[in-house]
């Protein structure tokens, strides 16, 4: 009897417990679903082309703000020819006359423009670089060897350049036009607010050629763009591995500056004059620059014969100032937002 009423006990006891054993797991269900989508959501920022996109947009904000200046002295550098000499002189003096002539705004002349056009411009470079190096890779992340990463880069530049180009161009306007050049004095009217970039943008589509006009210039830009980055991507991680103590797989925050500088330093000086070329045309219908090329081949000839080889130089000092801090910071914050996004997900390449 005593054992009857025993096993009645034990079986009310757990008839009374499996109503709360269901509410807790249906409980514990409830708190990891949120768990769960997080996961999901940081499973797909992590896949690598994702990653790399958002990680090159921060690059490209962090590296441009940082040499902003020294990139607008570089392209009021560029585009002076015989004639027109309000820059020529040392960084040092040409910043200080900059400063004099606009203050901090004229130091930082179209970087707006440069940040609106280098953040979607960096983030697709190295996207695409990630997207195409797949075509490449004998297994899923494994590394690539310099020539494929030279032309991954080359692919992957030439296809960031064609969705923003119409802002490179904007940008260039706006870096010269409030530049002291005295040819351009006479077209602007004394007191008037100078056009920003929307304006600037559709002033060229209806006044100089349509949507062609957004364009001009990409030739030489596509030309100088495709190996400087296929060169960039190349020499990092060529110089990547140089800088990383032996024993470790990655180098640490100096090392990737570093490789960051000599990338910049090497690519930019084996593609400088597709810059200037760029450059030139991009300003070759503005009113009050002086000159009219009709071809890649008549700008070179045209600036060699009037300015010597080292026309197609000009502004490299700048350059080459500016491109070791800049390709440096983009380099590390590169790779620190990248990390950061996929966490342990990552490889040791690029």
């Amino acid at each position: 009897m005593s054992t009857s009423k025993t096993s009645e006990e034990r079986r009310s006891q757990i008839a009374a417990m499996a109503p709360l054993s269901s509410d807790k797991s249906d409980s514990s269900a409830a708190i990891a679903t949120p768990d769960s989508s997080l996961e999901r959501f940081k499973e797909f920022i992590a896949q690598p082309v994702l990653a790399s996109f958002i990680a090159g947009g921060v690059a490209g904000a962090v590296s441009r703000t940082v040499v902003s200046p020294l990139e607008r002295l570089k392209i009021l550098f560029q585009v002076q020819n015989v004639g027109r000499n309000e820059y020529k002189m040392s960084v040092p003096k040409a910043l200080a006359k900059m400063w004099r002539d606009e203050g901090w705004r004229g130091l930082m002349a179209g970087n707006g423009t440069n940040c609106i056009r280098i953040v979607p411009y960096s983030a697709v470079q190295f996207g695409a670089y990630n997207m195409y190096k797949r075509f490449f890779e004998e297994t899923p992340g494994s590394p690539l060897g310099p020539h494929q990463r030279l032309v991954c880069g080359g692919l992957a530049g030439i296809t960031s350049v064609t969705f923003t180009y119409p802002l490179d161009i904007v940008r260039t306007r706006l870096s010269i036009q409030s530049a002291s050049f005295e040819t351009l004095k006479g077209s602007r009217e004394a007191g008037k607010k100078l056009p920003g970039m929307w304006t600037v943008m559709v002033n060229m589509y209806k006044y100089e050629g349509g949507f062609l006009a957004l364009y001009r210039g990409i030739i030489p830009t596509v030309a100088g763009v495709a190996p400087y980055v296929g060169l960039n991507f190349m020499v990092y991680e060529i110089a990547r591995t140089q800088f990383t103590p032996e024993g470790q797989k990655d180098p640490g925050a100096l090392g990737k500056l570093a490789a960051g500088a000599v990338s910049g330093a090497v690519a930019q000086t084996c593609t400088y004059p597709f810059d200037v070329l760029r450059r030139r045309f991009q300003v070759n219908t503005m009113s009050g620059m002086g000159y009219q090329y009709n071809s890649i081949y008549d700008a070179i000839r045209v600036i060699i014969k009037t300015e010597g080889f080292r026309g197609l130089y000009k502004g490299i000092v700048p350059n080459l100032l500016k491109v070791a801090p800049s390709m440096a910071s983009s380099w590390l914050s590169f790779e620190f937002t990248r990390d950061l996004v996929m966490g342990k997900r990552k490889s040791g390449f690029l």
